[in-house]
């Protein structure tokens, strides 16, 4: 978190519970309450997720609680997938909603306050253009022009709006305006936009409605309606916060005040829904839950758990200024909880036949090897050993370099929790490729029983050749190559041909072929894997989470 703050007698505070703290000491509220107001047109991204922890994390701290809130004030936007996806999401993180609401439960409540502002001078209905609305407002430097209709009687405004509800204009006819400053330095102030017309379905009210209230006028009221009391929003807000107070101050209701932060942003992805949206309508990934997808549900999928994610959110902490996140940050949090947690197993991707020429034909014996060193209470496992094995491709070179520590002709290494190792020969096809490995196996070496007075200093794992399963492993990567895709003219010009390499038939042990979707594990030497929801009893597929460790090399534009 933030060090803004550092006492002797307290830990260091980020400025919002600086701000809580004092509230608190001033007996201005007596409890916290804050909510996570998501719009239901998509799925949570890692951007989400740091609100979330934010937000219920404060609520947990100084004991009070959080909404969820959906603003699902467009009906042309929203979805019912979105709106279950959203709680699936937060309950994943390990939060409970104090109370699940949604803007459209205020529909009548927001519109008698617009009658209000109304009947008080404060609000009027314009049928000007949206165009014409624009080019009224002015710049940043002049002042904006008063609209024709800005000056129509309480009455006729009433009556107006009556029929914008009753559905007697058109979409985009007409809207109703606060009726504030057109010369007002901050440019939300100047006649805001309240209400526009849709006549679209809404996923909970039907037709009911076919005016929608827009999120400035929606969000400060629906934060009072619920006694929020400190309403936490992004950097980009902060220029709406006069208009969020003038609603509360012009209606005299409960006075929730709105805070902001510095957004999430993270290396090597974009945090755009419109531009996730993109990603998966025009199929450049498989989906929202697409592991390489920065949402929270193609993490899920990817192997990431909800402590990585929460631990992820404490470390970046909270700030006021903008910055980038190195993803490799994210990637060390679920190393950190995947090393404690994830049994180990073997599985071999680019599998070379070796043969023991001197261990019997025909006879398996079945050694040990740890579950997870980390953790010895995880116990061991069975592993079956035999005359023929699999190794990795990489782990053998006929023409090492020097210091080459792997298995080479002459060399010597040893079979994790097995033998030594050595390698007396190739056998090669017509092309001259190699096709299998000779080796001696030296009895004497076992693991946990070693009496050879050998000694090597490689160490590779391997696979029995009879008792090896198939599996498919998908290897997923960063899903860009440049740092900040969407500061690109057009961000999917950027995108990884390498982010995915599907190995359909990896070998793996026998431990592996009863898992189910969600399982972890570490592929010893070759990384962290999550069992795919598409595997089956049959043909289990694997997702890669993330390496053992950072290895990714930054590629150009250029490359």
């Amino acid at each position: 978190m933030s060090t803004e703050k550092n006492t002797p007698s307290s830990p260091s505070l980020n400025f919002i519970e600086e701000i809580i703290e004092a509230d608190l000491a001033a007996g201005k509220y007596q409890n916290i309450v804050t909510r996570f107001p998501p719009e239901p047109n998509g799925y949570l991204h890692i951007g989400h997720a740091k609100s979330i922890c934010l937000n219920f994390g404060l609520a947990q701290k100084y004991k009070g609680y959080t909404n969820l809130r959906y603003d699902d004030t467009n009906p042309v936007t929203e979805e019912t997938e979105y709106v279950d996806s959203i709680l699936a999401d937060v309950q994943w993180l390990g939060f409970q909603p104090a109370n699940i609401y949604y803007a459209s439960d205020y529909f009548e409540q927001l519109y008698d306050w617009a009658l209000k502002l109304v009947k008080a001078g404060k609000a009027y209905v314009d049928f000007s253009s949206p165009e014409q609305i624009a080019e009224m407002k002015g710049t940043p430097t002049e002042a904006g022009k008063d609209s024709p209709y800005r000056n129509t009687s309480v009455e006729e405004n009433l009556a107006l709006l009556e029929r914008m509800r009753a559905g007697e204009f058109k979409d985009g006819q007409c809207t109703l305006r606060a009726k504030i400053d057109m010369a007002a330095p901050n440019m939300h102030m100047r006649d805001p936009i309240m209400y526009r017309i849709k006549h679209a379905h809404h996923h909970r009210t039907g037709d009911k409605w076919c005016i929608y209230p827009m999120y400035d006028w929606a969000h400060g009221q629906c934060d009072s309606i619920e006694n929020i009391t400190h309403s936490i929003c992004t950097l980009e807000f902060i220029p709406h916060r006069e208009l969020y107070d003038w609603y509360i101050d012009s209606l005299d209701i409960y006075p929730s005040h709105q805070y902001e932060f510095a957004r999430l942003n993270l290396s090597y992805t974009v945090m755009s829904k419109r531009k996730l949206l993109q990603l998966v309508n025009e199929q450049f990934v498989s989906g929202w839950d697409d592991p390489r997808m920065p949402t929270i549900s193609g993490m899920r999928r990817r192997g990431y758990t909800p402590e990585s994610l929460r631990d992820f959110a404490q470390r970046i902490g909270i700030a006021k200024r903008e910055n980038m996140i190195e993803l490799s940050l994210l990637e060390f949090c679920i190393r950190e909880d995947l090393n404690k947690i994830a049994l180990r197993r073997f599985a071999v991707l680019d599998p070379l036949k070796v043969v023991i020429t001197n261990y019997p034909e025909g006879q398996t014996e079945w050694l040990e090897s740890e579950n997870n060193p980390e953790n010895p209470e995880t116990g061991t496992r069975k592993l079956p050993f035999g005359r023929e094995l699999f190794i990795e491709q990489e782990d053998f070179m006929e023409n090492p370099p020097p210091k080459y520590f792997r298995l080479h002709p002459g060399g010597m290494v040893r079979l994790k929790s097995a033998y030594i190792i050595r390698c007396d020969n190739v056998e090669k096809d017509a092309d001259g490729n190699i096709t299998a490995v000779h080796c001696t196996y030296f009895p004497e070496s076992r693991s946990g029983q070693d009496t050879s007075g050998l000694k090597v200093q490689g160490v590779i794992h391997w696979l029995a050749a009879e008792h090896a399963k198939t599996a498919t492993v998908r290897l997923y990567d960063r899903l860009f190559t440049v740092e900040d895709p969407a500061a690109e003219e057009d961000f999917k010009q950027c995108l990884n041909p390498e982010s995915l390499r599907v190995i359909e038939n990896a070998l793996i042990e026998p431990a592996l072929a009863e898992v189910s979707a969600g399982d972890r594990f570490q592929f010893t030497r070759l990384g962290y894997f999550c069992v795919d929801p598409d595997s089956t009893a049959e043909k289990p597929v694997f997702n890669r989470t993330v390496t053992l460790k950072d290895s990714w090399a930054k590629v150009s534009k250029k490359a």
